[in-house]
């Protein structure tokens, strides 16, 4: 990393100042210039308004740089467009995928050099864009790659970028969480997960656990897909209108956006935990969960255990409460206000519990203060299909769920799937892939302040129960099915669960 890079922090807006000088870009004469966030060359000898001005923008298209000598080396990461016509750097892509290159600008000193390299440091700082970073690996989720994404996907840009890190992998369950707990924040501007969505979840919940939690929880969290499902990162570049892929989810690290981002509290009597995802209960945590044991199918696992539960649909009884949105006030049924909804000692705000038996640590967030004389809650009665509760947009790659979600609204967006025969499951499944499921008339969509769920038995059974599963975590479970080496359940099947939200708690890396 150059010293340029290094020392470079400070102005609070990238520097509007033009620098012009004669150089020899990628080996041919032109003229430089750099002005704002703009990198830009002409040929020598070409006509103003030929057409010939070529040109980087230093946020959206650029890794890093280094000075040697009289050289200034960028580092690339662009694709072609009309507005930036074709270059000698090896970077126009077409179709928009970005590829990796290098321009080197060859100035007529090494003071020039020096001068241009703290310009182009200075707007980097100004950008936010981080300069220390914890990389978490977990090197058992989805096939097992964490470790080989790092190496090929993360690495090489980071290190283009000239950004120092420290990288850890986990070992055990909830290491990351205990990680995040005890981490020296001063030393970072981020932490970084080469995971999936689940391991980014701990780190929030161990920033939560921390004395000083509302100042860890402010520090940016970030996600590189190496797991199962990925729902985060997809959304993410969804919301920027971006491909999906590796190098985008590493480069939006990179460039250094953040977003708020909701934080809901999963509260069960005394016990609590934080997710920022989703929460299931039904036909898509019954998938999800007990695929389990199909694993060596690969992901057509998914694909086969969804035919064979719709082939053989379940259906719960249960009661669904809710607080909606500004909106969303005709859904369900009206509760009496006299209806505790603060049964087994769930209540709202929970002010006198702090307590997370995730890790018998003390946990000092409580969760969002919500007034429970201000809350008009309303229900909806099985039987249920499906309920699904999210933060986000999408479940995966591909899966669609809550369309309407925003990172930081400070609702969840609710999509219950209500008793419908097996055609209709199976229409629903394959609907998801672009979120038009939510149309069905057999589905409720709508979004909630806060939201509990009463699970009950299912239908036809006496004894057994479903699974209730947050960001790919089995949360509870009363199926009876729970092996041998399957970490016990956090909450317990059958008892309120109840979510919250706290608008904006954590910030992410996002593309924008």
């Amino acid at each position: 990393m150059s010293d340029q890079q290094e020392g470079a922090r400070g102005s609070p807006e990238p520097q509007a100042e033009n620098l012009v000088e004669s150089a020899r870009v990628n080996g041919s004469a032109a003229e430089a210039t750099l002005s704002g966030t703009e990198l830009a060359w002409r040929p020598t000898g070409a006509i103003r308004d030929s057409g010939e001005r070529l040109k980087l923008e230093l946020e959206s298209d650029v890794l890093g740089f280094q000075v040697e000598g009289r050289a200034l080396k960028v580092a690339t990461f662009a694709r072609g467009d009309d507005a930036r016509p074709p270059s000698p750097l090896g970077c126009g892509g077409g179709g928009g995928e970005r590829k990796r290159g290098e321009l080197v600008v060859e100035m007529e000193s090494e003071e020039a050099a020096q001068r241009w390299g703290e310009a182009i440091g200075d707007c980097f700082a100004a950008l936010g864009r981080p300069k220390r970073l914890f990389i978490i690996v977990n090197p058992y989720g989805g096939n097992k790659g964490g470790r080989r994404v790092f190496q090929t996907e993360v690495l090489p840009l980071i290190e283009a970028a000239g950004i120092h890190y420290i990288m850890q992998e986990t070992t055990h369950r909830l290491h990351a969480q205990e990680i995040a707990h005890s981490l020296d924040i001063q030393k970072y501007d981020g932490i970084i997960c080469v995971s999936g969505d689940g391991i980014l979840v701990e780190v929030v919940n161990g920033l939560l656990q921390r004395d000083d939690w509302s100042t860890a929880i402010k520090l940016p969290v970030g996600i590189i897909p190496a797991g199962t499902g990925n729902g985060m990162v997809q959304a993410l570049l969804h919301s920027a209108a971006e491909p999906f892929s590796m190098s985008n989810a590493v480069f939006a690290i990179i460039r250094g956006h953040k977003r708020a981002l909701d934080v809901t509290s999963v509260v069960q009597g005394k016990t609590r935990f934080f997710s920022v995802m989703m929460l299931t209960w039904g036909l898509v945590a019954d998938i999800d969960i007990e695929s389990e044991k199909f694993r060596w199918m690969g992901s057509a696992r998914i694909d086969f255990y969804s035919l064979l539960r719709v082939v053989n649909l379940r259906k719960y009884n249960g009661r669904i409460l809710f607080v909606p949105a500004p909106g969303y006030e005709r859904f369900g049924d009206p509760v009496e206000q006299t209806t505790s909804c603060k049964s087994d000692g769930a209540s709202n705000t929970m002010e006198g519990d702090t307590s997370n038996v995730r890790n018998d640590v003390t946990c000092t967030y409580s969760g969002p203060s919500v007034d429970e004389a201000d809350l008009k809650w309303r229900s909806l009665n099985g039987p249920f299909v499906n309920a699904w509760i999210s933060n986000i947009a999408f479940a995966s790659e591909g899966v669609m769920i809550a369309p309407q979600a925003q990172f930081a609204d400070g609702y969840l967006d609710a999509a219950i799937i209500k008793d419908c025969p097996r055609s209709v499951a199976l229409g629903l499944l394959l609907r998801m892939k672009d979120g038009s499921y939510i149309e069905s008339p057999y589905v409720e969509y709508f979004k909630v302040k806060a939201l509990r769920i009463e699970p009950g038995l299912r239908v036809g059974s006496r004894t057994i129960g479903g699974i209730i599963d947050s960001d790919g975590e089995v949360l509870a479970r009363g199926d009876g099915t729970r092996t041998g080496d399957e970490p016990e359940h956090l909450m317990a099947y059958g008892p309120p669960i109840q979510l919250t939200v706290d608008q904006g708690l954590a910030n992410i890396f996002s593309p924008r």
